[in-house]
């Protein structure tokens, strides 16, 4: 499996973004998608998952302003990003989970400044 993330990039507060993350390789429905997150000198965090089913969960700090959603025909997630704070700066991370194994992506750099 190989995780590929692109839609990062520089936003002033307030806006938005929409990550996007194609996964290749056997994906069952099983799986779970998401987006992590790290900023400098933290670790890295929840951002949202998805289930193959639909089911969804968020961090506290992105409820109501990021929504995840995802294709199961074209094994793909996106995460929408709305109004954009400071402290969302940090490189996000797409994340797969299928049975007992994990795999990640390269990693986007989403950049929060006016």
């Amino acid at each position: 499996v190989q995780l590929q993330a692109s839609g990062g990039g520089l936003v002033q507060p307030g806006g938005s973004l929409r990550l996007s993350c194609a996964a290749s390789g056997t994906i069952l429905s099983v799986a779970t998608m998401g987006w992590y997150r790290q900023a400098p000198g933290k670790q890295r965090e929840l951002v949202a998952t998805i289930t193959g089913g639909g089911s969804t969960n968020y961090a506290e700090s992105v409820k109501g302003r990021f929504t995840i959603s995802r294709d199961n025909a074209k094994n793909t997630v996106d995460l929408q990003m709305n109004s954009l704070k400071r402290e969302d700066t940090a490189v996000y991370y797409c994340d797969l989970r299928q049975f007992k194994y994990e795999y990640w992506g390269q990693g986007t750099q989403v950049t929060v400044s006016s």
